[in-house]
């Protein structure tokens, strides 16, 4: 089994707005809705394009030639569906340039701007139109009137394959860290953890992995059992790097997640949590 540990980011993680949980009770009118699009997540700060852990991303230099001197804040994104190959794309340090040009950059925010959330993107599509590149766009951002109206789109994105939506409080200001500023509602709930330790199988699984231990960036540590291929169980993720797992709620008193299952490496996160 693999016990190398990933490798360290290039610079500081950029400072970027996380998402919490939609709940039930979510003021719906207070926040623009978006498709919440399964890539890379990229942050131009200005001079270079960066994932969220810190890692330098090596784009072409057609890429992001004519980008603005400030911050953008989006996905790198194939399609629905092609996370991987996004990864595959964004972690080559020499760029390919074929395969670069079936990335495009999603734009969804503006974290230079002084103003709210709803004042950044009517700010960013003019912006983006006058870059005039096909590969950097705006994520469309919508109203909805109710839970009912909410559903009815997430149904819709979850059927032609998304993973969920995003939705952004209007008057936010753009403030770095988690909050119901920015929610997601997906199908299930997921998150990342840290792999500490790979715990070794039993019966069938004996002498391959039987689980991971890992933790979270709250410190709490837990197992995750289920969810691997034969080919992963002989090869698991290594120690140190972060993987995102799915869960069905969280158990009471203890806070860890229940049913916890793998999904996969983030391999995008080099030295934090998503």
């Amino acid at each position: 089994m693999q016990t190398s540990v990933a490798r360290a980011a290039d610079f500081p993680p950029p400072p970027v707005m996380l998402a919490n949980i939609y709940r039930s009770d979510t003021p719906l009118a207070d926040y623009l809705v978006s498709e919440k699009l399964d890539g890379v997540r990229g942050y131009w700060d200005g001079e270079k394009l960066l994932t969220r852990g810190g890692e330098r991303i090596e784009a072409p230099g057609w890429f992001t030639a004519g980008w603005p001197d400030f911050p953008l804040d989006g996905e790198l994104w194939v399609g629905r569906g092609q996370f991987s190959s996004a990864v595959s794309i964004v972690r080559q340090r020499t760029p390919d340039d074929a395969a670069w040009r079936t990335l495009r950059f999603m734009v969804f925010d503006l974290p230079g701007h002084p103003g709210s959330f709803a004042e950044r993107n009517a700010a960013l599509k003019p912006l983006l139109a006058g870059l005039a590149l096909p590969w950097v766009r705006p994520v469309e951002q919508f109203k909805v009137a109710d839970r009912a109206g909410l559903r009815a789109a997430f149904d819709r994105v979850v059927r032609n394959g998304g993973e969920g939506l995003m939705l952004h409080r209007a008057e936010s200001l753009y403030q770095a860290g988690r909050s119901d500023d920015l929610l997601k509602l997906k199908p299930y709930q997921d998150a990342e953890a840290k792999v500490i330790a790979h715990l070794p199988g039993k019966g069938r699984h004996q002498g391959v992995l039987g689980a991971l231990l890992v933790e979270t960036a709250a410190g709490l540590r837990f197992r995750i059992g289920t969810g691997f291929s034969d080919t992963q169980r002989r090869n698991p993720p290594e120690l140190g790097s972060w993987v995102t797992y799915r869960s069905i709620g969280l158990n009471e008193g203890s806070g860890i997640p229940r049913f916890a299952s793998f999904m996969r490496v983030r391999e995008d996160m080099p030295g934090g949590e998503r």
